[in-house]
């Protein structure tokens, strides 16, 4: 229901655009046209990996490495993988939902998304080429802390 209510809305709002100004409209959904075709690939071979590794991985793999019986283990599994890996927002949380479903535990997930989003150890090299690397490590290091900080009370506070 809320898609729809969104797509509404969108549209809604690009004809309310283009009864304001049609040039600046056609102009806008050109560029946007554009931005789409330069994310598409990017996104397809994201969504398919993605995918893949859900095919093949099994939701008793999951639960094993991911549960909430993990404890430290798995949170650090977790921190690990999302430390490293390289996802957009916009595929990470329907992720997270996915393998939540699949038997992975609260603070677990909360600490990969959360490492996710705010580690990264992939873009280090080039962020300590404008940063100091000393700058570039204790960012990555207090992102790790709050990352489990955050895992900690949303396990606490929703479990």
């Amino acid at each position: 229901m809320d898609v729809l209510l969104f797509y509404a809305l969108a549209i809604f709002g690009v004809g309310w655009s283009f009864s304001r100004d049609r040039q600046k409209t056609r102009q806008s959904l050109k560029k946007s046209w554009k931005a789409f075709e330069n994310i598409l690939p990017a996104f397809s071979q994201i969504l398919l990996l993605l995918g893949a590794m859900m095919a093949v991985v099994s939701p008793a793999s999951i639960h094993a490495l991911l549960g909430e019986n993990s404890g430290w283990a798995g949170m650090i599994i977790a921190a690990s993988l999302g430390s490293i890996t390289l996802i957009p927002g916009f595929i990470a949380f329907p992720m997270a939902k996915t393998v939540l479903e699949m038997g992975a535990g609260l603070m677990q997930v909360a600490v990969f998304v959360s490492t996710l989003m705010m580690v990264g150890v992939v873009t280090a090299p080039m962020e300590s080429q404008f940063f100091s690397r000393k700058t570039m490590l204790l960012r990555n290091g207090m992102s790790v802390f709050f990352s489990f900080l955050v895992a900690f009370v949303i396990g606490k506070v929703v479990g």
